[in-house]
């Protein structure tokens, strides 16, 4: 059986904004124009995940939240702690808690994680992973247990410069 992970990147944060720890630093503008439209984008080509884990930070979890409504994905959201500031390792073991009844995962997080983690799936180097972008690699797993480096095959990534100014409009 075949298993998909979408590894979301945060929408651009607001540096300019108040707060008081990274943890709660919040979306600009142009992240969450690029997190709808990101959500959008996924409806569209109909790979809307079956499961979504966030990172338990205030820009990731609205990143999630935003493409989630946007999209109309219409499936869990869990939030955790576990992603914020994790290594690749660390990540690896959220993904091996997910239920076997989902087959498409998705995870809302950082870099420069989210880079070494595509990279080392796909037995490669780093990946760049810009603010907003989602990479799907898949994997022949009949379980989320059995995942592990290497053994991942890069389907796509999507950065949102694909994407003209005017696509974010209305969004």
């Amino acid at each position: 059986m075949e298993k998909h992970l979408i590894l979301f990147r945060h929408g651009k944060s607001d540096w300019a904004a108040e707060f008081q720890r990274d943890h709660e630093r919040p979306v600009a503008k142009r992240g969450i124009k690029a997190a709808k439209a990101m959500g959008k984008l996924l409806a569209a080509a109909g790979q809307v995940p079956d499961s979504i884990v966030s990172s338990s930070a205030v820009r990731a979890k609205t990143t999630a939240e935003l493409a989630a409504e946007a999209g109309g994905w219409g499936c869990p959201l869990r939030v955790t702690d576990q992603l914020y500031e994790a290594t690749p390792e660390e990540v690896m073991t959220v993904i091996q808690q997910e239920p076997d009844t989902t087959r498409t995962l998705m995870l809302v997080g950082h870099e420069p994680t989210w880079s070494e983690l595509t990279g080392r799936l796909i037995g490669s180097g780093r990946v760049l992973f810009p603010t907003a972008a989602m990479v799907r690699i898949d994997f022949e797993l009949s379980s989320w247990e059995q995942i592990a480096f290497g053994l991942g095959q890069l389907v796509w990534l999507i950065p949102p410069k694909l994407f003209t100014e005017g696509d974010f409009e209305g969004v």
